[in-house]
């Protein structure tokens, strides 16, 4: 098992209440729970950047009005081939 640490946290009390009452339903503990938390924000933090990253680069360098018809073409054969009963 990876080296772990303690922390101490500080939360509003309403909030407490219904972390304890999540984490009593789902099963965990706290640090069980905490960690599941920071883990998933710091998941949709990345596939946010990586998002933000796609659009800039396509912002960069679009495709051109080829690549497009291109895409279409292909689109409209693959589609015209399913038999769609």
């Amino acid at each position: 098992m990876p080296k772990t640490a303690k922390i101490a946290i500080s939360l509003p009390e309403g909030m407490l209440v219904a972390v304890e009452r999540e984490r009593r339903n789902s099963g965990e503990s706290r640090s069980q729970f905490f960690r599941r938390a920071v883990e998933t924000l710091m998941r949709r933090q990345e596939e946010e950047e990586m998002s933000q990253q796609y659009v800039r680069a396509y912002q960069q360098i679009p495709e051109t009005k080829e690549e497009v018809e291109s895409a279409r073409r292909a689109a409209s054969n693959i589609l015209a081939q399913e038999s769609w009963e």
